[in-house]
């Protein structure tokens, strides 16, 4: 079996395997996962939200909140975990695309270049 197979394969079980994220922290009741709390996590943590944050908190709206399809964490734990597999699997696809189509972009200007 070819490496890249092998890197393909392992990538996918990982994406399978997400939804673990959704069991360990209400397991262990840790809250939410470290550097992914909101304003209010924040304010109850250190007793205030700098300037800063809160001023570039309405910069960037996630495509999808919480890892999850709109309205699929009400419908249960198996419709979430679906939800966390399409969304490891979506990130997965944009990164690999871009990653394409940068390698393709530089190998064009690479063989462009005379010696």
């Amino acid at each position: 079996m070819k490496t890249v197979t092998k890197l393909w394969i392992g990538i996918v079980i990982l994406a399978v395997l997400s939804p673990i994220g959704i069991l360990i922290p209400q397991f262990f009741k840790a809250g939410d996962a470290w550097g992914e709390w909101g304003l209010d996590t924040l304010r109850g943590m250190v007793g205030y939200v700098p300037k800063g944050i809160a001023k570039i908190s309405q910069v960037w709206k996630a495509p999808m909140p919480d890892y999850a399809i709109e309205g699929s964490s009400e419908k249960g734990l198996f419709t979430l975990s679906f939800s966390y597999i399409f969304s490891a699997l979506t990130g997965i696809l944009i990164v690999a695309t871009f990653a394409f189509l940068l390698a393709k972009s530089l190998s064009k200007k690479e063989k462009k270049k005379p010696l």
